[in-house]
């Protein structure tokens, strides 16, 4: 809540854009991927690719990353379209854990 002096010279107080019930404001960074591996117990391995540009030739080159990451309920599996978000270190190499299950892969 902020004061302001309005016209008159009384102050008066305004709310900064109240949040909504169900919407909480994080900077935790989330991404979407691949699900490559689920051998481990309550462990994924996303690959989340995108497009980088080369810095002399500007052509898009297409770069990924993998991640590892928990998930509780050893829900998903390989094939899957995931979103993952950063949190606490689970482990030495798992930092981020399973948000949703986008869609699922094709079973074979």
């Amino acid at each position: 809540m902020t004061e302001e002096l309005n016209t008159t010279g009384e102050s008066a107080t305004t709310d900064a854009a109240p949040a909504t019930e169900g919407t909480t404001k994080s900077n935790r960074l989330v991404l979407q991927g691949k699900v490559v591996s689920d051998k481990m117990d309550k462990t994924i391995v996303v690959e989340v690719e995108y497009l980088k540009k080369h810095r002399l030739y500007k052509k898009a080159i297409r770069r990924h990353n993998r991640f590892k990451a928990h998930d509780e309920d050893n829900t998903s599996h390989v094939g899957d379209i995931v979103r993952i978000e950063e949190c606490r270190p689970y482990s030495k190499e798992k930092t981020w854990r399973l948000v949703e299950i986008v869609q699922k892969g094709v079973v074979l």
